[in-house]
Protein backbone atom coordinates (compact mmCIF):
# COMPACT_ATOMS: atom_id res chain seq x y z
CA UNK A 1 0.00 0.00 0.00
CA UNK A 2 2.93 2.44 0.72
CA UNK A 3 4.09 1.88 -2.47
CA UNK A 4 0.90 3.18 -4.22
CA UNK A 5 -0.41 -0.18 -5.04
CA UNK A 6 -3.68 0.14 -6.52
CA UNK A 7 -5.41 -2.94 -5.89
CA UNK A 8 -4.77 -3.45 -2.07
CA UNK A 9 -5.57 0.37 -2.05
CA UNK A 10 -9.05 -0.03 -3.12
CA UNK A 11 -9.42 -2.99 -0.60
CA UNK A 12 -8.31 -1.03 2.19
CA UNK A 13 -10.70 1.86 1.25
CA UNK A 14 -13.65 -0.45 1.16
CA UNK A 15 -12.30 -2.35 4.68
CA UNK A 16 -12.28 1.54 5.83
CA UNK A 17 -15.53 2.62 4.89
CA UNK A 18 -17.46 -0.70 6.65
CA UNK A 19 -15.02 0.08 9.55
CA UNK A 20 -15.87 3.77 9.92
CA UNK A 21 -19.71 2.77 9.65
CA UNK A 22 -19.59 0.56 13.08
CA UNK A 23 -17.48 3.34 14.65
CA UNK A 24 -20.27 5.78 13.68
CA UNK A 25 -22.72 3.54 15.11
CA UNK A 26 -20.78 3.60 18.33
CA UNK A 27 -20.23 7.09 18.42
CA UNK A 28 -23.82 7.87 18.39
CA UNK A 29 -25.08 5.09 20.94
CA UNK A 30 -22.10 6.86 23.21
CA UNK A 31 -22.96 10.41 22.04
CA UNK A 32 -19.55 10.85 21.27
CA UNK A 33 -19.12 13.67 18.38
CA UNK A 34 -15.53 14.53 16.70
CA UNK A 35 -14.59 18.34 15.14
CA UNK A 36 -12.02 16.49 13.22
CA UNK A 37 -11.13 12.79 11.92
CA UNK A 38 -7.77 12.09 10.02
CA UNK A 39 -6.97 8.72 9.61
CA UNK A 40 -3.61 7.06 9.26
CA UNK A 41 -3.63 7.77 5.23
CA UNK A 42 -3.73 11.38 6.19
CA UNK A 43 -0.13 11.69 7.23
CA UNK A 44 1.23 9.33 4.32
CA UNK A 45 2.17 11.85 2.19
CA UNK A 46 4.58 13.34 5.64
CA UNK A 47 6.48 10.53 6.48
CA UNK A 48 9.27 10.58 3.53
CA UNK A 49 9.95 14.39 5.59
CA UNK A 50 9.88 12.88 9.01
CA UNK A 51 12.51 10.66 8.01
CA UNK A 52 14.39 13.33 5.98
CA UNK A 53 14.37 15.94 9.21
CA UNK A 54 15.62 13.30 11.54
CA UNK A 55 18.20 11.85 10.05
CA UNK A 56 19.40 15.08 8.86
CA UNK A 57 19.08 16.61 12.47
CA UNK A 58 21.04 13.52 13.84
CA UNK A 59 18.32 12.25 16.19
CA UNK A 60 18.48 8.96 13.81
CA UNK A 61 20.95 7.05 11.60
CA UNK A 62 21.15 4.55 9.07
CA UNK A 63 21.62 0.67 10.85
CA UNK A 64 21.66 -2.69 8.99
CA UNK A 65 19.77 -0.79 6.36
CA UNK A 66 17.10 0.64 8.24
CA UNK A 67 16.46 4.08 9.79
CA UNK A 68 16.79 4.12 13.72
CA UNK A 69 16.87 6.61 16.64
CA UNK A 70 18.83 5.36 19.67
CA UNK A 71 18.40 6.42 23.18
CA UNK A 72 21.97 6.41 24.06
CA UNK A 73 21.46 8.97 26.69
CA UNK A 74 18.36 8.26 28.31
CA UNK A 75 18.91 5.75 31.26
CA UNK A 76 15.58 3.81 30.53
CA UNK A 77 15.16 4.21 26.97
CA UNK A 78 19.39 3.36 26.31
CA UNK A 79 18.62 -0.41 25.02
CA UNK A 80 15.59 -0.14 23.35
CA UNK A 81 16.15 1.63 19.97
CA UNK A 82 13.47 2.65 17.83
CA UNK A 83 12.75 1.93 13.93
CA UNK A 84 10.73 4.74 12.22
CA UNK A 85 11.79 3.58 8.54
CA UNK A 86 12.22 -0.50 7.81
CA UNK A 87 15.21 -1.27 5.81
CA UNK A 88 12.59 -2.54 2.90
CA UNK A 89 11.79 1.46 3.00
CA UNK A 90 8.56 0.97 4.46
CA UNK A 91 7.23 3.27 7.47
CA UNK A 92 5.14 2.04 10.41
CA UNK A 93 3.29 3.10 13.64
CA UNK A 94 5.98 5.23 14.81
CA UNK A 95 6.44 7.15 11.56
CA UNK A 96 3.43 8.12 11.53
CA UNK A 97 2.90 9.05 15.24
CA UNK A 98 5.76 11.61 14.83
CA UNK A 99 3.98 13.22 11.83
CA UNK A 100 0.81 13.46 13.74
CA UNK A 101 2.56 15.31 16.35
CA UNK A 102 4.20 17.48 14.00
CA UNK A 103 0.53 18.15 12.35
CA UNK A 104 -1.15 18.83 15.59
CA UNK A 105 1.13 21.12 17.18
CA UNK A 106 2.24 23.17 13.83
CA UNK A 107 -1.12 23.59 12.27
CA UNK A 108 -3.29 22.82 14.83
CA UNK A 109 -1.78 24.67 17.04
CA UNK A 110 -1.84 22.42 19.99
CA UNK A 111 -0.20 22.98 23.39
CA UNK A 112 -1.09 20.05 25.02
CA UNK A 113 -1.86 16.57 23.33
CA UNK A 114 -2.79 13.56 25.56
CA UNK A 115 -3.07 9.70 24.54
CA UNK A 116 -5.72 7.58 26.36
CA UNK A 117 -4.47 4.44 25.26
CA UNK A 118 -3.69 1.05 26.95
CA UNK A 119 -0.71 0.21 29.34
CA UNK A 120 1.46 -2.38 27.17
CA UNK A 121 1.82 1.14 24.59
CA UNK A 122 3.88 2.77 27.36
CA UNK A 123 7.17 2.56 25.90
CA UNK A 124 6.22 3.06 22.17
CA UNK A 125 4.87 6.69 23.70
CA UNK A 126 7.65 7.14 25.83
CA UNK A 127 9.78 6.80 22.50
CA UNK A 128 7.89 9.03 20.27
CA UNK A 129 8.00 11.69 22.95
CA UNK A 130 11.65 11.65 23.14
CA UNK A 131 11.60 12.18 19.79
CA UNK A 132 9.64 14.99 19.21
CA UNK A 133 11.03 16.91 22.43
CA UNK A 134 14.63 16.19 20.65
CA UNK A 135 13.41 18.15 17.82
CA UNK A 136 12.05 20.87 20.13
CA UNK A 137 8.72 20.37 20.79
CA UNK A 138 7.46 22.25 23.83
CA UNK A 139 4.00 20.70 23.63
CA UNK A 140 2.19 19.14 26.75
CA UNK A 141 2.52 15.21 25.57
CA UNK A 142 0.91 12.63 27.99
CA UNK A 143 0.36 8.83 27.89
CA UNK A 144 -2.68 8.49 29.64
CA UNK A 145 -2.87 4.45 30.98
CA UNK A 146 -5.97 2.49 31.70
CA UNK A 147 -6.37 -0.85 32.86
CA UNK A 148 -7.87 -3.86 31.30
CA UNK A 149 -11.70 -5.06 31.48
CA UNK A 150 -12.02 -8.47 32.99
CA UNK A 151 -14.71 -10.91 32.63
CA UNK A 152 -16.15 -12.43 36.41
CA UNK A 153 -13.41 -15.20 36.11
CA UNK A 154 -10.64 -12.82 36.64
CA UNK A 155 -9.73 -12.94 33.18
CA UNK A 156 -9.96 -11.01 29.70
CA UNK A 157 -13.55 -10.18 28.99
CA UNK A 158 -13.96 -12.45 26.02
CA UNK A 159 -16.60 -13.78 24.28
CA UNK A 160 -17.69 -17.37 24.67
CA UNK A 161 -15.80 -18.71 21.54
CA UNK A 162 -12.92 -16.58 22.97
CA UNK A 163 -12.59 -13.44 20.82
CA UNK A 164 -12.77 -10.05 22.34
CA UNK A 165 -16.41 -8.44 22.79
CA UNK A 166 -17.11 -5.69 20.79
CA UNK A 167 -18.30 -2.71 22.21
CA UNK A 168 -21.38 -2.27 19.93
CA UNK A 169 -22.36 -5.78 21.35
CA UNK A 170 -21.58 -4.45 24.87
CA UNK A 171 -23.73 -1.34 24.44
CA UNK A 172 -26.72 -2.87 22.81
CA UNK A 173 -26.51 -5.39 25.11
CA UNK A 174 -26.73 -2.81 27.95
CA UNK A 175 -29.92 -0.88 26.36
CA UNK A 176 -31.65 -4.76 25.95
CA UNK A 177 -30.61 -4.78 29.72
CA UNK A 178 -32.37 -1.51 30.81
CA UNK A 179 -35.04 -1.66 29.02
CA UNK A 180 -35.77 -5.30 30.67
CA UNK A 181 -35.38 -3.62 34.42
CA UNK A 182 -37.92 -0.39 33.14
CA UNK A 183 -40.89 -2.66 31.45
CA UNK A 184 -40.74 -4.49 34.87
CA UNK A 185 -40.81 -1.33 36.84
CA UNK A 186 -43.03 0.96 35.17
CA UNK A 187 -44.63 -0.85 32.37
CA UNK A 188 -46.69 2.52 32.04
CA UNK A 189 -44.15 4.43 30.11
CA UNK A 190 -44.74 5.08 26.47
CA UNK A 191 -42.78 2.80 24.16
CA UNK A 192 -40.79 5.91 22.78
CA UNK A 193 -39.92 6.76 26.78
CA UNK A 194 -38.93 3.11 27.25
CA UNK A 195 -36.19 3.49 24.65
CA UNK A 196 -35.26 6.95 25.56
CA UNK A 197 -34.94 5.78 29.08
CA UNK A 198 -33.41 1.98 28.49
CA UNK A 199 -30.70 4.14 26.49
CA UNK A 200 -29.46 6.50 29.20
CA UNK A 201 -29.53 4.11 31.73
CA UNK A 202 -28.19 1.20 29.63
CA UNK A 203 -25.39 3.38 27.86
CA UNK A 204 -24.77 5.57 30.92
CA UNK A 205 -24.40 1.73 33.17
CA UNK A 206 -21.37 1.41 30.70
CA UNK A 207 -19.81 4.56 30.68
CA UNK A 208 -19.83 4.78 34.78
CA UNK A 209 -18.32 1.36 35.19
CA UNK A 210 -15.70 1.82 33.17
CA UNK A 211 -14.93 5.82 34.88
CA UNK A 212 -15.79 4.97 38.05
CA UNK A 213 -12.51 2.75 38.78
CA UNK A 214 -9.28 4.22 39.03
CA UNK A 215 -8.16 4.45 35.87
CA UNK A 216 -4.76 2.29 35.87
CA UNK A 217 -6.59 -0.75 37.94
CA UNK A 218 -8.36 -3.58 36.22
CA UNK A 219 -11.73 -3.99 36.85
CA UNK A 220 -14.41 -6.86 37.06
CA UNK A 221 -17.40 -6.84 34.30
CA UNK A 222 -20.57 -7.47 35.75
CA UNK A 223 -24.22 -6.74 34.07
CA UNK A 224 -25.64 -7.60 37.39
CA UNK A 225 -23.91 -4.62 39.46
CA UNK A 226 -23.71 -2.52 36.54
CA UNK A 227 -27.37 -1.91 36.39
CA UNK A 228 -27.88 -2.28 40.14
CA UNK A 229 -30.33 0.44 41.50
CA UNK A 230 -28.57 0.36 44.15
CA UNK A 231 -24.64 0.92 45.02
CA UNK A 232 -21.83 3.07 43.17
CA UNK A 233 -23.78 2.85 39.84
CA UNK A 234 -25.16 5.30 37.19
CA UNK A 235 -28.73 4.00 37.22
CA UNK A 236 -28.56 4.85 41.25
CA UNK A 237 -27.24 8.24 40.80
CA UNK A 238 -30.19 8.82 37.64
CA UNK A 239 -32.52 7.62 39.93
CA UNK A 240 -31.74 10.26 42.48
CA UNK A 241 -31.78 12.69 39.91
CA UNK A 242 -35.61 11.05 39.16
CA UNK A 243 -36.58 11.40 42.44
CA UNK A 244 -35.86 15.17 42.38
CA UNK A 245 -38.05 15.77 39.39
CA UNK A 246 -40.39 14.02 40.44
CA UNK A 247 -40.67 15.98 43.87
CA UNK A 248 -40.73 19.04 41.89
CA UNK A 249 -43.60 17.35 39.70
CA UNK A 250 -45.93 17.03 42.85
CA UNK A 251 -44.54 20.75 44.13
CA UNK A 252 -46.76 22.15 41.45
CA UNK A 253 -45.54 24.91 38.96
CA UNK A 254 -44.88 27.55 41.43
CA UNK A 255 -41.73 25.26 42.78
CA UNK A 256 -40.62 24.13 39.84
CA UNK A 257 -40.53 27.87 38.13
CA UNK A 258 -39.02 29.22 41.29
CA UNK A 259 -35.06 29.14 41.23
CA UNK A 260 -32.50 29.19 43.87
CA UNK A 261 -30.65 31.86 41.92
CA UNK A 262 -32.12 34.15 39.13
CA UNK A 263 -33.79 37.79 38.72
CA UNK A 264 -37.15 38.40 39.92
CA UNK A 265 -40.13 38.86 36.85
CA UNK A 266 -37.21 39.28 34.86
CA UNK A 267 -36.34 42.98 35.58
CA UNK A 268 -32.79 42.24 35.80
CA UNK A 269 -32.07 43.99 38.69
CA UNK A 270 -33.31 42.18 42.12
CA UNK A 271 -31.78 38.63 42.61
CA UNK A 272 -33.77 35.90 44.15
CA UNK A 273 -32.15 33.88 46.93
CA UNK A 274 -34.02 31.13 48.91
CA UNK A 275 -33.12 31.46 52.81
CA UNK A 276 -31.73 27.82 54.18
CA UNK A 277 -33.00 26.69 57.37
CA UNK A 278 -30.62 23.98 57.82
CA UNK A 279 -31.91 22.07 61.33
CA UNK A 280 -31.32 18.56 60.87
CA UNK A 281 -28.46 16.50 60.36
CA UNK A 282 -29.25 14.97 57.18
CA UNK A 283 -29.89 18.46 55.47
CA UNK A 284 -26.84 19.90 57.08
CA UNK A 285 -24.87 17.03 55.73
CA UNK A 286 -26.27 17.73 52.23
CA UNK A 287 -25.40 21.18 52.06
CA UNK A 288 -21.69 20.27 53.31
CA UNK A 289 -21.81 17.67 50.38
CA UNK A 290 -22.97 20.44 47.72
CA UNK A 291 -20.33 22.72 48.22
CA UNK A 292 -18.10 20.29 48.00
CA UNK A 293 -18.67 20.06 43.95
CA UNK A 294 -16.52 23.17 43.19
CA UNK A 295 -13.33 22.04 44.64
CA UNK A 296 -13.76 18.23 42.95
CA UNK A 297 -13.96 19.25 39.37
CA UNK A 298 -10.46 21.00 38.94
CA UNK A 299 -8.93 17.57 41.44
CA UNK A 300 -10.02 15.08 38.47
CA UNK A 301 -7.19 16.69 35.87
CA UNK A 302 -5.19 15.71 38.80
CA UNK A 303 -3.73 12.28 37.42
CA UNK A 304 -6.92 12.48 35.07
CA UNK A 305 -9.14 10.19 37.67
CA UNK A 306 -12.40 10.47 36.76
CA UNK A 307 -13.42 7.87 39.67
CA UNK A 308 -12.95 11.19 42.55
CA UNK A 309 -15.81 13.10 40.36
CA UNK A 310 -18.18 9.63 40.64
CA UNK A 311 -17.01 8.45 43.93
CA UNK A 312 -18.23 12.64 44.96
CA UNK A 313 -21.55 11.82 43.13
CA UNK A 314 -22.41 8.36 44.58
CA UNK A 315 -21.26 10.19 47.98
CA UNK A 316 -23.85 13.08 46.92
CA UNK A 317 -26.50 10.72 45.88
CA UNK A 318 -26.42 8.64 49.41
CA UNK A 319 -26.58 11.94 51.27
CA UNK A 320 -29.44 13.06 49.39
CA UNK A 321 -31.11 9.74 49.74
CA UNK A 322 -30.71 10.10 53.51
CA UNK A 323 -31.92 13.43 53.35
CA UNK A 324 -35.17 12.62 51.47
CA UNK A 325 -35.56 9.64 54.25
CA UNK A 326 -35.25 11.77 57.11
CA UNK A 327 -36.47 15.11 56.04
CA UNK A 328 -40.53 15.49 54.74
CA UNK A 329 -39.89 18.34 51.97
CA UNK A 330 -43.72 19.19 50.31
CA UNK A 331 -44.94 18.38 53.86
CA UNK A 332 -42.98 21.06 55.48
CA UNK A 333 -44.19 24.45 56.48
CA UNK A 334 -42.60 27.42 55.03
CA UNK A 335 -39.49 28.55 54.92
CA UNK A 336 -38.60 25.31 55.38
CA UNK A 337 -40.63 23.66 52.39
CA UNK A 338 -38.55 26.22 50.34
CA UNK A 339 -35.19 25.53 51.71
CA UNK A 340 -35.54 21.88 51.28
CA UNK A 341 -37.08 22.24 47.52
CA UNK A 342 -33.77 24.62 47.19
CA UNK A 343 -31.72 21.77 48.15
CA UNK A 344 -33.26 19.28 45.73
CA UNK A 345 -33.06 21.71 43.40
CA UNK A 346 -29.29 22.25 43.63
CA UNK A 347 -28.98 18.73 44.40
CA UNK A 348 -30.16 17.48 40.82
CA UNK A 349 -28.06 20.24 39.08
CA UNK A 350 -25.25 19.29 40.82
CA UNK A 351 -26.19 15.60 39.99
CA UNK A 352 -27.22 16.14 36.54
CA UNK A 353 -23.63 18.78 36.09
CA UNK A 354 -21.57 16.26 37.16
CA UNK A 355 -23.14 13.25 35.19
CA UNK A 356 -22.72 15.50 32.54
CA UNK A 357 -19.29 15.58 32.38
CA UNK A 358 -18.74 12.14 32.72
CA UNK A 359 -20.82 11.91 29.58
CA UNK A 360 -24.13 10.20 31.24
CA UNK A 361 -27.84 11.31 30.40
CA UNK A 362 -29.92 11.59 33.34
CA UNK A 363 -33.60 10.60 32.52
CA UNK A 364 -36.62 12.59 33.73
CA UNK A 365 -38.55 9.62 34.89
CA UNK A 366 -37.23 5.39 35.51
Amino acid sequence: MQAGDKENIDIWNECVALSMQDFEHVYKLLDVHYDLQCGESFYHDCLPSVVERVLKSGIAEISEGAVVVFFRDNPELADKPLIIRKRDGGFNYATTDVATIDYRVNDLKANAIWYVVGAPQTLHFKQIFEIVRREGCKADLRHIIFGSILGEDRKLMKTRSGENVPLRDLLEEACKRARKIIEEKNPQLSEDEKTDIAKKIGIGAVKYADLSQYRMTDYIFSWEKMLALHGNTAPYLQNAYVRIRSIFRNAGEAAVATPLWGVEGGTGHRPVATLLVLKEPAEINLAKRLCQFAEIVPQVLNGFRLNILSNYLFELANSFHTFYEACPVLKSDEPVRSSRLSLCDLTGRVLQRGLDLLGIKVPERM
